[in-house]
């Protein structure tokens, strides 16, 4: 394997990261922090030691992360998968359909790998890393101890065993996994005043759904959807009266 691939495939994530944590960053806390005061999850101040500790773990997981993805496409170990080049291997529908189904197979992987990491023989070496952003910045995103990256890399692998998936489909599966992560460790609830009464409430996440689990340490362990801990009764029971209050506040 080529380092320049590892390189490569670092230098991009990485950029893709500051881009985007850093969009939802200056956006809301900079240009916009006055008018967005009333969706601020939580009203404690921001501590910039806690944003450089954020930064540097998630550049040290991006690298992980880059790692094996790199390791597993770019090597005879690519032969155990379904990934595809040939564009025209497949239908071109099934470019977007395997980026869907693939986030719900991320879903599942991460609700119990998140199960998982809170087991506390496990916590404390390796989870504890992100959970010290108790009230989180999209900077936070990536932000894991390089045990924790590892699991959370070995999704990509998996989907790409289970999955025919071209690099068009990688590509929308990581940036959009980034920006959702980056919107559910925004500190800032959002989501449009319309959404609370969708049926796609009761299917989504929200930042504030996620910082909960920030701020209470356990339940509301998915990552897309709600429908696992809703199974498993792991929803924070007090969420949707937490969302309505921010609701209320924002729209009043």
């Amino acid at each position: 394997m080529d380092p320049k691939e590892i390189i490569n495939a670092y230098t991009t994530s990485t950029l893709e990261y500051i881009f985007i944590a850093s969009t939802f960053y200056i956006i809301c806390y900079k240009i916009f922090s006055n008018a967005l005061k009333e969706s601020k999850i939580q009203k404690k101040n921001l501590n910039s030691r806690d944003i450089k500790r954020e930064i540097a773990n998630s550049l040290l997981s991006t690298f992980v992360m880059s790692l094996i993805i790199v390791t597993v496409i770019n090597t005879d170990l690519v032969k155990y998968t379904k990934w595809y080049t040939d564009i025209n291997q497949h239908t071109l529908w099934w470019i977007p359909g395997a980026f869907i189904i693939g986030l719900v197979i991320h879903d599942t992987y991460f609700y119990w790998l998140h199960r998982l990491l809170h087991i506390k023989s496990i916590f404390k070496y390796a989870h504890l890393t992100h959970h010290k952003s108790t009230n989180p910045t999209p900077y936070a995103s990536y932000s894991f101890h390089f045990l924790e990256a590892i699991g959370e890399a070995l999704i990509v692998p998996i989907i790409i065993i289970l999955l025919p998936f071209h690099p068009i489909s990688l590509l929308l599966f990581l940036v959009s996994s980034l920006i959702i992560n980056a919107y559910g460790h925004l500190g800032y609830e959002i989501a449009p005043k319309w959404f609370r009464n969708s049926f796609l409430f009761n299917i989504i996440t929200t930042s504030t759904y996620h910082n909960l689990h920030h701020s209470k340490f356990t339940g509301n362990y998915g990552l897309y959807f709600r429908f696992w801990d809703k199974m498993l009764g792991t929803e924070y029971a007090n969420y949707e009266n937490v969302y309505n209050e921010i609701q209320n506040r924002r729209f009043q």
